[in-house]
């Protein structure tokens, strides 16, 4: 089962790495959209999340088909990238980023979900050996894709951009292969656990879940702009596509060894003060893109990615799936996709869009890096332990038993 979900992490990713770093990039330079419109471009995808992620979760745990549900997301995902290689019109790229949203964005959830369904003791030790294996796919991507396009465009950089488009049947077919993999996943154990009509009421009554979700909201509402436009403020810094390529290499260099160990730090500082150090990663980190003009700095801060993916983007996942039942699993993490990622990260893409065109490339991350401190500063009171969530959540589970 370990090799099944490696794969489909690795592919999953793959294609998440051809297509996220460079897809603002391609907007901009390819499509030649202006600021705001690559910011309205970005935030369809979460905006259609918002209704597509909670449908897919909940789906997944009705029917106790959870493999299934995830083998159909990743199929349309791929079909969803395939599909942005046809339109050439801001209208036509809308809607396409939106077929892909309905699909793409719950592709992540739903992997998170069947993990921990389907490892034997669904430990953080565990998660995290198979989920690096994404974080390595990722990284192939984006270390092969300058190459790949550097052999298509000779030494011209402007055919170089123009053939960015090639991301797409590229990433398409990784997923195509996440599709295939996640067949291999037997339905069985707590993969087949289904939830009663009305279940997911039980979320709204949970303190720590409803915590966890309004944090990773502000979290992705102060970051998640200055992440998809980064792209603009490299070129805007003097470089290319190229040097996009060398940045996310180093912001994964520190991420797989993290990734790998993910269970050691769970254990020895408990999934809030992981988040809290992923959140103080954030922090430093797009403060220095901000207001550092050398980029070989910028270059330097980009290792704390892979602190801020082992805090926020696999710390607070692994955080609900523990303070939630275990048959509203997928429906707790498309809930908390649809709230705390996509709305946040609308917001965030819209605001960050605007910024970019009325102050400058550096705005978004300067922003991003001051309203991440304040975040890492207030997280006593807005995230509760672990102990304490967990003790909530038994409480309110007996007192619902009780009712019924």
């Amino acid at each position: 089962m370990t090799v099944v979900l490696s794969l489909i992490w690795w592919f999953s990713l793959s294609g998440l790495g051809l297509f996220f770093p460079f897809y603002s990039l391609y907007l901009s330079d390819s499509a030649g959209l202006g600021g705001t419109a690559v910011g309205l471009v970005m935030a369809s995808m979460p905006a259609v999340g918002l209704i597509a992620q909670p449908f897919w979760g909940r789906l997944a745990d009705r029917t106790g088909a959870r493999a299934r549900v995830l083998s159909v997301i990743a199929l349309g995902t791929s079909l969803g990238y395939a599909g942005l290689a046809v339109p050439s019109t801001l209208q036509g790229i809308l809607i396409a980023t939106i077929a892909l949203g309905v699909f793409a964005t719950a592709l992540i959830p739903s992997c998170v979900s069947v993990s921990l369904a389907s490892l034997p003791d669904a430990s953080a030790r565990s998660f995290g050996h198979v989920r690096v294996m994404g974080t390595l796919g990722y990284a192939v991507s984006v270390g092969v894709l300058p190459f790949l396009l550097g052999r298509l465009a000779g030494s011209d950089a402007a055919t170089e951009t123009a053939r960015l488009p090639i991301i797409f049947p590229l990433a398409a077919g990784c997923s195509a292969l996440a599709a295939l993999a996640s067949l291999f996943v037997p339905a069985r154990g707590g993969l087949a656990v289904r939830a009663a009509r009305g279940d997911w009421r039980q979320l709204l009554g949970n303190v720590a879940f409803r915590r966890v979700v309004g944090f990773t909201f502000l979290t992705y509402f102060f970051t998640q702009g200055a992440m998809v436009l980064f792209p603009i403020l490299v070129r805007a810094q003097g470089g290319g596509i190229e040097s996009i390529s060398r940045m996310w290499l180093i912001m994964l260099a520190l991420e797989v060894p993290l990734v790998v160990a993910f269970g050691a730090g769970v254990a020895r500082v408990g999934p809030r003060g992981v988040i809290a150090i992923g959140t103080a990663a954030a922090a430093v980190r797009w403060a220095t893109s901000g207001f550092v003009e050398d980029l070989r700095l910028v270059y330097l801060a980009q290792i704390l990615h892979g602190v801020t993916v082992w805090g926020i983007i696999l710390g607070v996942p692994f955080y609900v799936d523990r303070v939630v039942p275990e048959h509203l699993r997928a429906t707790a993490q498309g809930v908390l996709a649809m709230v705390g990622i996509s709305l946040g990260s609308i917001l965030s893409n819209l605001a960050a869009g605007a910024l970019m065109e009325d102050y400058g490339a550096t705005t978004p991350a300067r922003v991003a890096g001051m309203a991440s401190a304040l975040l890492m500063i207030a997280m006593p009171w807005l995230l509760p332990g672990l102990r304490d969530a967990t003790s909530t959540t038994l409480r309110g589970s007996a007192e619902a038993d009780v009712r019924r």
